[in-house]
């Protein structure tokens, strides 16, 4: 069985304040695109242990880190710890979504594997069950069960689906291939002060009226301090604006920025570092 994990970008993020577990209240408009992974899974013939175990393999674009702590790897034995009954499995993870990038390929990913386990080996669980497994892999993970526009609030795990039809624009994204440190971005926004939660931006309400005030009034709190350390991302987003874009920011922490585009405009073009990828 294959699935296709696709992207999300973020229309707005306001990080509200820090929590005592650690961890930041946020507000976001998450809304999905059609950059896609590929997953593959099947049932693994020869393994010979009573114990489900996982093959893992992967191709595309390298991801750090020791496989076994890929989501897709996280999502499998999560739900196998509960449902014993889950055969060993074969798993191929073609990458096409850059990692680190704030398009939040990793946690599609493993919301995905979630999705593909509970129907390739019959599990029923519900859309709240497998969203509440999936807050436990990553903040970010939530939203793909759904995988439909949403307003999020919490760690992003709270969501709330909203009515927005973009289908009239198309998007453009630019990834200049930095990674940015999610961490260090955090750190930035706590050394600062923040305004009280009452006076942040209703991204919800924003969102929902005319994209020609786009410009003015969303913000994502991410790109004061990415900007600062890295200006070659502030000229993606200035290069976008120049050509035409009624709408351009970095989604999530970064670093992808992305231009939403009339449909009846010229093509934009990226001729600078990193890959460009157009989405009508």
């Amino acid at each position: 069985m294959i699935v296709f994990p696709n992207c999300k970008i973020n229309l707005g993020l306001s990080i509200l304040d820090k929590r005592p577990d650690g961890y930041h209240n946020l507000q976001t408009i998450f809304y999905p695109l059609a950059v896609k992974d590929a997953l593959e899974v099947i049932p693994s013939v020869d393994s010979v242990s009573n114990i489900s175990t996982v093959d893992f393999t992967l191709s595309g674009f390298p991801v750090d880190g020791d496989p076994t702590n890929n989501l897709c790897v996280k999502s499998f034995y999560l739900l196998q710890r509960d449902y014993p009954m889950i055969p060993s499995t074969k798993m191929h993870l073609l990458k096409s979504i850059p990692m680190g990038a704030g398009l939040g390929g990793g946690s599609a990913d493993g919301a995905f594997t979630l999705r593909l386990l509970n129907r390739l080996y019959s599990l029923n669980l519900s859309q709240v069950q497998l969203i509440n497994y999936a807050s436990r892999l990553g903040s970010d993970c939530p939203f793909f069960i759904i995988n439909k526009c949403c307003y999020a609030t919490g760690r992003g795990e709270i969501l709330e689906p909203v009515t927005l039809d973009l289908s009239t624009y198309s998007f453009f994204l630019v990834n200049c291939d930095i990674s940015i440190n999610t961490g260090w971005a955090f750190s930035y926004l706590d050394s600062i002060n923040k305004v009280p939660v009452s006076a942040a931006p209703d991204l919800k309400q924003i969102v929902t009226g005319p994209i020609s005030r786009w410009k003015e009034l969303l913000v994502n709190d991410f790109e004061a301090p990415v900007f600062q350390q890295y200006p070659e991302i502030k000229d993606i987003k200035d290069s976008l604006y120049q050509q035409g874009a009624v709408y351009a920011a970095m989604s999530g922490s970064g670093s992808t920025v992305f231009g939403i585009f009339e449909k009846n405009t010229v093509p934009p073009q990226w001729t600078g570092r990193g890959t460009s990828i157009s989405v009508r």
